[in-house]
């Protein structure tokens, strides 16, 4: 291979390759195709699945009997009328994030890198979209009336009070989903084709045939395929900062200690990446694993991966110490107070316990050994999405349980019903994907195929 091609395709000698060497256009679509049509259901899909559906199914009995008692069955009380519910929805909307900033953003970019985990990354942001907008309808009280949220028509003329900030979570939450669907959708269509194609069972052909909605591979498919994937991706990327932008305003326009901050929309929406980095890599760890994926999802994606979480680490490291600084230099008492009580309050090792996970612990990605070594990454990301939880957590139930008036102040202490609802959650997440990845193609068959020339060069 020339300089000139190497030069061209950006491969720096030593470098990890963006996939290994060796495959062709057939290996790749043998390879990924495999696992949805050929393969038989392995043991290490079945046992985590059953798990799965068994905390679908608790989640389903919680959701019931919550629907006949009333939201009275979870810890929430005065003052703290948001608990485990609200801290749950704005940790699963931060999940989805890293899977539209993969899919959007890093292909306006032409990151090529992308092209591996965007797939199965994309799912991740449906799911646990999905997760999470049924926090806020389950906390309404009457769930079965959200659709008073949306301004239908409707004979008494009565529309949704758009100053409320659980009017903006609607539709910035119900625009997410559409979009990245959408985008989801639209960048599976040649991979549907390709599944159709090479089905045996008459049923798969029919139901591949259908979702590729009659993609044959022109010209014009790819033309047209082209042009709606870029104007997706411009209207996703922005998408990535303003839904936890306005999921902050939730906190941020309230006069609530702790919450009033400017700081908070951007210090969302690093969160929102951080963790969804960490759950991004807690997914392909596993996946490249189980499915002998290592020479599609290489270490240079995983290296990538920590990169990125490093790097929003220090962002929301920088944005704990400036909360702190505000607070002290605004002179307010109630703020001063509200963090010290974080700190030294009744839930003191709750944000300490937060300040080691997002913290003390990531700083250890500096290291390249740990950063290319799949267990330390693994226990790393699980240790950020116990500490993102964590931050939730604090912001919310913390800056409540103690308000201006100390005649106000409470304590918080979920239920069984609350943690039922929160590990039920859990479950339909992994149902949800567990199901994707046994019916399709969890990494994108045409789109690797296109990082072949690039393997060529690392020979």
């Amino acid at each position: 291979m020339s300089q000139e091609r190497r030069e061209l395709l950006e491969v720096q000698p030593g470098r990890p390759p963006v996939i290994a060497p060796g495959h062709t256009f057939g290996t790749v679509t043998d390879k990924i195709s495999s696992i949805v049509l050929n393969r038989k259901t392995p043991l290490y899909w079945f046992i985590p699945f059953a798990i799965s559906l068994t905390l679908v199914l608790l989640f389903l009995v919680a959701v019931t009997y919550l629907f006949v008692r009333g939201v009275g069955i979870w810890g929430i009380k005065i003052p703290i009328g948001w608990g485990w519910a609200i801290t749950n929805f704005v940790w699963w909307i931060g999940i989805g994030h890293a899977g539209t900033l993969i899919s959007a953003i890093l292909l306006l970019l032409h990151q090529s890198w992308r092209n591996s985990i965007n797939r199965f990354a994309e799912a991740m942001t449906l799911f646990a979209v999905a997760c999470a907008g049924m926090f806020p309808l389950l906390h309404l009280g009457r769930p079965w009336l959200f659709y008073w949220l949306f301004p239908y028509p409707n004979t008494m003329r009565i529309q949704p009070n758009f100053r409320s900030p659980l009017v903006w979570d609607v539709f910035a939450v119900s625009t997410y989903a559409t979009v990245s669907f959408l985008f989801w959708f639209v960048g599976m269509l040649p991979d549907l084709a390709t599944l159709r194609d090479r089905a045996r069972n008459r049923f798969a052909r029919a139901a591949y045939g259908i979702l590729a909605m009659g993609w044959r591979g022109a010209a014009s498919h790819w033309q047209k395929y082209e042009t709606a994937s870029l104007l997706l991706a411009g209207l996703a990327t922005p998408l990535v900062i303003s839904v936890h932008t306005v999921v902050s305003f939730d906190f941020a326009v309230a006069i609530v200690p702790g919450w009033h901050s400017t700081i908070f929309p951007p210090y969302f929406v690093a969160g929102a990446i951080y963790s969804g980095f960490a759950m991004v890599l807690v997914l392909a760890i596993p996946l490249r694993a189980l499915y002998g994926l290592h020479d599609l999802i290489t270490m240079r994606h995983l290296d990538n991966c920590a990169k990125v979480m490093l790097a929003t680490a220090e962002i929301v490291a920088y944005s704990y110490i400036f909360e702190a600084f505000i607070a002290w230099y605004s002179g307010n008492t109630f703020e001063m107070f509200a963090i010290w009580n974080r700190m030294t309050g009744p839930y003191w090792p709750t944000y300490w316990l937060l300040i080691f996970c997002n913290l003390v612990a990531p700083q250890l990605l500096w290291v390249k050994k740990y950063r290319t070594n799949v267990i330390w990454l693994f226990v790393i990301s699980l240790d950020v999405l116990v500490g993102m939880w964590l931050e939730r957590y604090v912001i919310i139930v913390v800056s409540l349980h103690r308000d201006f008036l100390p005649s106000s102040w409470g304590m918080y202490a979920p239920t069984i019903w609350d943690v039922a609802t929160y590990v039920g959650s859990i479950g339909l997440f992994f149902f949800l994907f567990f199901l994707f990845i046994r019916l399709l193609p969890m990494i994108s068959i045409f789109e690797v195929r296109t990082l072949l020339p690039e393997a060529e060069v690392e020979k």
